[in-house]
């Protein structure tokens, strides 16, 4: 589906224009297009690419949903994949924009994502003046968007990960936790696939050989690298955190379990006194004491009870009971 295609010439919008006219503004000294589709199917990405001669190759990744965030370089042009991630409820989802640039053009191909990037034309048509600095700063200006849309992401993970830590120690709640975390711990691994792939490709436009549509920008390119670092940073700070917080919960499990068995046992260990004496007064030898005396019954009750409260203390004390 096309979102927009307009064509700029010296920064000013000149008019929208079909699919077909693209190749004809190519060509306009001064004029660059810029073009929008979302969801966009085969047919009409070649459509594309008769219209803006990109690679084959890019051409090919661009057809593929679920691609690996990367940047990659073509002649003069550059083809990037960045993951458009989003909250959607208690679940991250994940999106995809395909950009082509080149010297005097801007393609962006979104899937699978809700929110686009009018705030950023509009921000361009607002000040025509960045249009001077080139295809390669439209480009920045896109994926500092999507680099931007991480960081309230970001923010909820931390906060579900503080409320999580609020429960630790609350009893009988470690395995919810666990579960909990085990889910948390998916969303964070969903970021990290989308922030450390294109923070690796990211570098490579602001040092070393610069591809030709970014000569001039790395200084905005390097904000975008330094953004992507502080992102991965974080990630990596909430995954520890994340690990150290199931190991508690699992050693709160066996506190909780250990607990459990001391009761268990001084409840076995009171019965099992109760148990002996019982035995041995059941044996029904002839020659027994107090086997023929009348108060010989409650007598041995009571000495039952009176060893099995002096064990119930004992335990008691010790907190086992």
């Amino acid at each position: 589906m096309l979102i927009n295609c307009i064509a700029y010439q010296e920064g000013k919008k000149l008019k929208e224009i079909s699919i077909e006219e693209i190749s004809h503004y190519l060509t306009i000294p001064g004029c660059f297009v810029w073009v929008a589709v979302q969801d966009t199917k085969l047919s009409e990405l070649e459509k594309m690419r008769d219209q803006f001669d990109f690679h084959a190759l890019a051409l090919e990744d661009a057809c593929h949903s679920y691609q690996r965030p990367k940047i990659e370089e073509y002649g003069d042009s550059i083809f990037a994949v960045m993951q458009l991630t989003e909250m959607n409820g208690d679940h991250l989802t994940n999106g995809e924009v395909h950009i082509f640039v080149g010297i005097n053009y801007v393609l962006s191909v979104r899937n699978r994502s809700r929110v686009g990037f009018l705030e950023v034309r509009h921000r361009f048509e607002r000040e025509p003046h960045l249009f001077s600095k080139g295809s390669g700063f439209v480009f920045y200006a896109l994926m500092d968007a999507v680099v931007d849309r991480y960081f309230p992401i970001l923010d909820s993970l931390e906060t579900e990960l503080e409320n999580i830590e609020e429960q630790i120690f609350i009893k009988g709640a470690a395995r919810s936790n666990i579960e909990r975390l085990y889910a948390l711990k998916s969303k964070v691994t969903t970021l990290k696939h989308a922030v450390a792939p294109l923070m690796e490709d990211t570098g490579k436009l602001q040092r070393g050989r610069i591809p030709l549509v970014c000569v001039n920008t790395e200084v905005y390119f390097r904000d975008v690298y330094d953004h992507l670092k502080q992102i991965n940073a974080s990630i990596d700070t909430i995954r520890d955190t994340i690990g150290m917080a199931i190991q508690v919960n699992l050693s709160m499990v066996t506190i909780e379990e250990s607990e459990v068995n001391k009761r268990l046992a001084a409840w076995a260990g009171i019965f099992a006194v109760a148990t002996a004496f019982a035995g041995i007064w059941g044996m029904n030898f002839e020659v027994m004491p107090e086997l023929r005396w009348k108060y010989g019954y409650p007598a041995a009750l009571g000495a039952i009870g009176l060893v099995c409260g002096v064990l119930y203390r004992r335990f008691k004390k010790a907190k086992w009971l």
